[in-house]
């Protein structure tokens, strides 16, 4: 997997990911990580992603057939999911099932969070997307296939038009 971050220095990248910040993270946030995303986490800890949006095939509150996701957070740091996700779901009324992954555009109407609501703690958990609804949209089966599913904003420049 090559790393899908914009280059330079972010708020959004935290520091160089160890085992010891990976343990204290699952046990905050009482859930297995995907290892696809730690994979990634160890080479770049979060950042701002350079293919952003996510095809759906829902109408969300922004767009026609996608969601744009501009930042995938890490762990271990003021900006990391482990710091903030409890509270984003909290402040914004986001479902319980899971973590926050990302910030979109909007950062707070809508999100994109790992749901471990089929799978448990320890499972491997889908990708959904939550809009201004509430209701968690299921975009991928895993991180993994979330990551893939990506494509640049460009993709999507004419969509939404005279809406």
């Amino acid at each position: 997997m090559t790393v899908p971050f914009e280059p330079g220095t972010s708020p959004w990248v935290g520091p160089p990911l160890t085992a010891d910040i990976v343990r204290r993270a699952e046990e905050t946030l009482g859930v297995r990580l995907p290892r696809s995303y730690l994979a990634l986490m160890y080479r770049q800890n979060g950042g701002i992603l350079t293919n952003n949006c996510c095809p759906t095939d829902f109408r969300t509150s922004w767009a026609a057939g996608h969601f744009q996701v501009d930042v995938l957070m890490g762990l271990g740091y003021a900006e990391g999911i482990d710091t903030v996700s409890a509270d984003l779901i909290s402040e914004w009324g986001y479902p319980q099932v899971g973590v926050v992954l990302g910030v979109t555009p909007a950062a707070g109407p809508d999100t994109v969070m790992l749901d471990y609501s089929r799978t448990g703690p320890g499972g491997e958990p889908a990708v959904v997307y939550v809009d201004e609804d509430r209701i968690p949209r299921q975009v991928a089966e895993s991180f993994e296939e979330f990551m893939a599913a990506l494509v640049p904003s460009e993709v999507y420049d004419d969509e939404d038009e005279g809406r």
